[in-house]
């Protein structure tokens, strides 16, 4: 029998399998199926995460504008960005971006700011996939559906 190694292995680009994973984000909170797709992105799901390496898998995301908040957070929270230029401050709540011509961009952004800034974070945020419908165009990579409101009771708005 062989005796446990002491030492890390860290994987090489060359030997990662990317897998494709669907979810579809009707009714989910947006932070908790937010945290469990940048978890995919980066890779942590796997035993073989290595931090440095873009081990992570691609996420299909459905329905991403039909995703809820809790409590009064839909007009409450507020989303800021500068447009570089003095007092070029802008607000704006998640209801506004929701009705909007992108609603799948709450999703987007939320997701964005859990993964690592850089050169690695934006190579991870292109195995992203958000759409709005029910339709996408992946079907040849045949991806796994998760189902993120099983996993635990609080990821799906009631009501």
């Amino acid at each position: 029998m062989k005796a446990l190694s002491t030492q890390t292995r860290s994987i090489k680009p060359a030997e990662v399998e990317k897998k494709w994973h669907i979810i579809d984000a009707d009714g989910l909170v947006a932070g908790r199926v937010a945290v469990i797709i940048a978890n995919i992105l980066r890779g942590k799901h796997k035993p073989s995460f290595t931090p440095h390496v873009d081990c992570g898998d691609h996420v299909i995301v459905l329905n991403a504008g039909k995703v809820r908040f809790t409590g009064k957070k839909m007009n409450d929270k507020v989303y800021y960005k500068h447009t570089g230029y003095a007092g070029g401050i802008k607000e704006t709540t998640p209801a506004k971006i929701l009705e909007g011509r992108f609603p799948e961009r709450v999703l987007e952004k939320a997701v964005e700011r859990m993964i690592p800034r850089g050169p690695l974070g934006r190579q991870q945020m292109k195995a992203l996939h958000l759409y709005n419908g029910t339709e996408h165009p992946h079907d040849g990579q045949q991806p796994e559906v998760i189902d993120v409101a099983a996993r635990n009771r609080k990821n799906k708005v009631s009501a």
